[in-house]
């Protein structure tokens, strides 16, 4: 994917969220000389029409047009600099805030998602290991094979350096070998036949199922690329499937509590995946990018350690009983996964 596409992906991201996330409560000095709303023609009493939104200074030059392009991409009205950081380290803030009507500072928990949503992918196509199929439908990972070896070679640099430096280098060997034992997992896994049948009937009844799900595959292993393009693209596009995948299981971390809601905890948990994603993002491009294996550790211990600030701050509970939700979520939050994995597969396969 090239630059332009991943500006390009970014930029959809924004602007759809930007079409969801509301407008109350941002100031403008959207004044004009106009008495009526040029959109409902209700005598306007303030910057904005009180009947349908509209702000009253509407902008008619080419130059305002991308001016206002580049304000919802980049900017996002400004929210999305007051709510990211709360996000990090104060989710539960954030979230008990949007809950209590007090929303006008931040963006709301499903444009903030879609942003990530498309901002994450974006850098999944840029970095991500190149795939490819070749004529007998063996998955080919060179990608995976690059990075190991480049890791490698940087190692031995190292190493080279250290040894005319009369430094210590077992440490390095040690490193060397263990990235020599993983490139050659890689390599002997470089062409993994595909199956020629994913489905078995244990029963009877289970024949008319098996033979569809058997019958599928089938079609997509005869064009293999199409249907890893087809996994991809549907992981991209039902990925809001997560939220109602989710909202049941923090449901079951509060069964008796009725002062919380499905509202409370949908929005728990749109916010608690925007973070996910965001953090896997940083992850992947941590990783890829920089030789900071450190900082990829500290970020995934992050992982529980917001979760359960976000348990706290939202819904009030004790220490313990942070701790114990803690676990249980990210048990949840596995089996979410699973299943969301099980769904995208179904409708790519179909």
């Amino acid at each position: 994917m090239s630059g332009g596409e991943i500006i390009g992906d970014i930029a959809q991201g924004a602007m759809i969220a930007r079409v969801v996330e509301p407008a109350h409560g941002e100031g403008a000095d959207g004044h004009t000389h106009k008495r009526a709303c040029l959109n409902c023609t209700t005598p306007l009493i303030g910057s904005h029409c009180h009947a349908c939104g509209q702000a009253a200074h509407v902008h008619r030059t080419i130059g305002a047009f991308f001016h206002d392009l580049l304000h919802g991409v980049f900017h996002f009205e400004g929210k999305i600099w007051r709510t990211l950081p709360l996000l990090a380290w104060r989710p539960g803030q954030l979230t008990r805030e949007y809950i209590d009507g007090r929303r006008a500072s931040y963006v709301s928990p499903i444009a903030l998602f879609l942003f990530v949503v498309f901002m994450t992918f974006a850098l999944f196509n840029l970095v991500s290991t190149p795939m490819h199929f070749d004529k007998d439908s063996n998955l080919v990972l060179t990608g995976g094979n690059a990075v190991a070896e480049k890791r490698i070679a940087e190692l031995k640099q190292d190493l080279e350096a250290n040894r005319k430096a009369g430094k210590p280098i077992g440490a390095l060997e040690q490193q060397i070998a263990g990235a020599e034992m993983a490139l050659a997992g890689i390599r002997a896994g470089n062409q993994p036949k595909l199956p020629a049948a994913i489905a078995k009937a244990d029963t009877p009844a289970d024949q008319n199922l098996t033979e569809i799900v058997n019958r599928e595959w089938t079609k997509a292993t005869a064009n293999p690329e199409l249907a890893l393009y087809k996994l991809q693209s549907s992981a991209y596009k039902y990925s809001w499937l997560l939220i109602p995948l989710s909202v049941p299981f923090v449901w079951l971390l509060f069964p008796f509590r009725r002062r919380f809601h499905l509202y409370d905890h949908t929005v728990f948990v749109t916010y608690s995946l925007s973070f996910m994603l965001i953090a896997l993002a940083a992850g992947t491009a941590i990783s890829v990018w920089t030789a900071a294996d450190g900082l990829v550790a500290v970020l995934m211990f992050y992982v529980p350690f917001h979760m359960y600030r976000q348990l706290r701050g939202t819904y009030g509970v004790s220490r313990f009983g942070a701790i114990w939700r803690t676990w249980a979520l990210m048990v949840f939050a596995f089996i979410a996964l699973t299943l969301f994995a099980m769904a995208i597969l179904g409708l790519s396969i179909g």
